[in-house]
């Protein structure tokens, strides 16, 4: 998606939502504003000459997700026109409790074929995006963007361009879950989703009572790339650093990694202006996939991430996990040409993009495998992230101290031993300063992401940072992350990791204001 953005247009569309006055001083206000119509339906896609029926979020125009102005509200309609049930999530916004597009805490109901939900709360500025929330329905494309401007936006007048990447599979997701899970889950899986190969797989099915909170077993599907310096390759997916230390990298294989829908054999080529400024909201729509960002001759200037401004920092290859959203502005150069944004995948040589192009410039095939794997995605970009708007000073009300815990085999994913089906919740009361400590017991590094707030991230590994605030941060395998934030959304919110398969296995719980508990 690509959209010329001039401060003459933004502010056309935010007027004519908005209150406006006459003369002799008599204010009218505008009629109400109709709601945007959202569809969650069947689409088709041609994934490498291959027709792959996929799920989609998109407004009657054929639009993907949804695009706010400044001061517009979320006034939303979102229509099943799917055969299943389903529910969507409004990543990074922070709305009432029960609009926030989850089932899971029993505070909404899932929305059944053919039937409406309608949303309206005051929508948080930045880049966003969406998704199912129901079952592995996330896996087969139920995502989108979702972007909120800023009147600083309108002043900008420059070309944006919205990335949502993804991985894909031809597979049932439910098979490839049954494959890392094994029989038994599988069978269970089976019985709890008689209506189709998309079905709601219940959240945490199976438990991991009395199971260690670290160690290590090889599973045969892990059969992903292998990280390279720092990393050395091991067999089976799993890496070793310098150290010794033994990690997994990549649970599935997937088809084919996508940018907007596309591949690297037939990518979006977005047209730019020579000398033109571009910018860049890149968001990771990824089910279980983390990425490198390569701008490759482009210099970045990264200005926000999760939605929220961040110091402007130069930046060419950054890391992007599971949820998160980094956007970035271009220069293009005045001699014009072909430009390629890439992601590719972490320990490994497939990736995905797009191409920035000038008027009349000649566009070359690029390979959708890199020369030579990347490592292990970390917090290189993390600790050099700094709020342009952070947290007021303030002592924590409370602290809640968390493990990150599981195994490859068997294949159980929780939080501290637990998984969501016996989870604890963090309890807080409104008006607290909360503060949270994740430490990493397993061999995989997730991607934590939390509903109805952004926090500031405030230590990496054990060493203070004045960090950025974000909605989604990146535990490192044996690492340690520190959190703030101010317990202003009261209900009961989602906490949990953001690789859909290690969520679907257990890892989440939830933070619990006292008054909901």
């Amino acid at each position: 998606m690509t959209i010329k953005l001039t401060r003459r247009g933004l502010l056309a569309t935010a007027s004519a939502a908005s209150t406006f006055a006459l003369g002799g001083g008599a204010r009218v206000r505008a009629q109400p504003a109709a709601p945007i119509r959202l569809a969650a339906e069947r689409r088709t896609l041609d994934i490498n000459g291959k027709a792959a029926t996929v799920f989609g979020l998109r407004q009657p125009d054929g639009s993907p997700g949804i695009s706010l102005a400044s001061g517009q509200r979320f006034l939303v309609e979102l229509a099943n026109q799917t055969s299943e049930e389903t529910i969507v999530h409004w990543h990074g916004q922070t709305p009432p409790v029960r609009q926030d597009g989850v089932a899971d805490t029993g505070l909404e109901a899932l929305i059944p074929p053919g039937s409406r939900q309608a949303y309206d709360y005051a929508a948080r500025p930045g880049t966003h995006w969406m998704h199912s929330h129901h079952g592995l329905q996330e896996q087969i494309l139920m995502a989108a963007p979702l972007v909120v401007r800023t009147a600083e936006d309108a002043r900008a007048d420059l070309q944006e361009v919205v990335v949502l990447l993804h991985d894909f599979t031809f597979r049932d997701p439910r098979e490839i879950l049954a494959g890392l899970t094994g029989a038994a889950d599988a069978a269970r899986a089976a019985q709890a989703m008689p209506g189709g190969a998309t079905s709601g797989l219940p959240m945490g099915s199976g438990h991991m009572e009395g199971m260690p909170t670290g160690g290590h077993a090889m599973s045969g599907m892990s059969m992903g790339g292998h990280a390279q310096a720092p990393m050395a390759a091991m067999p089976g997916g799993r890496s070793t650093a310098r150290t010794g230390m033994v990690m997994d990298l990549n649970d599935i294989d997937y088809d084919a990694y996508l940018a907007n829908d596309r591949t690297l054999a037939d990518p979006v080529v977005v047209r730019t202006e020579r000398k033109g400024r571009v910018r860049l909201r890149l968001i990771n729509g990824a089910t279980s996939t983390a990425f490198w960002l390569d701008l490759g001759a482009l210099e970045g200037t990264i200005v926000a991430v999760d939605g929220n401004p961040v110091r402007p920092l130069a930046a060419r290859q950054f890391p992007i996990a599971q949820g998160q959203r980094v956007d970035v502005v271009l220069q293009m150069p005045s001699s014009g040409g072909a430009f390629p944004v890439l992601a590719q995948r972490e320990g490994d040589r497939q990736r995905t993009g797009i191409i920035l192009a000038t008027p009349g410039a000649r566009v070359e095939k690029v390979a959708e495998a890199a020369g030579q794997a990347v490592g292990a995605v970390d917090l290189s970009l993390e600790r050099r992230l700094q709020a342009m708007q952070p947290l007021a000073p303030r002592r924590a009300d409370i602290v809640h101290r968390i493990a990150l815990t599981g195994m490859m085999q068997p294949y159980r994913w929780g939080i501290d031993g637990r998984t969501w089906a016996h989870g604890q919740p963090l309890v807080v009361s409104q008006g607290w300063r909360v503060e949270v400590e994740m430490v990493n017991r397993s061999q995989m590094a997730h991607p934590m992401h939390l509903h109805g707030h952004h926090f500031q991230v405030l230590a990496l590994n054990g060493t203070p940072i004045a960090g950025a605030m974000r909605d989604t941060v990146l535990v490192p395998v044996h690492g340690s992350v520190r959190v703030a934030f101010d317990a202003d959304n009261p209900g009961r919110w989602l906490f949990h990791c953001h690789n859909l398969y290690h969520m679907a296995t257990g890892m989440m719980t939830e933070l619990a204001y006292s008054d909901f508990v």
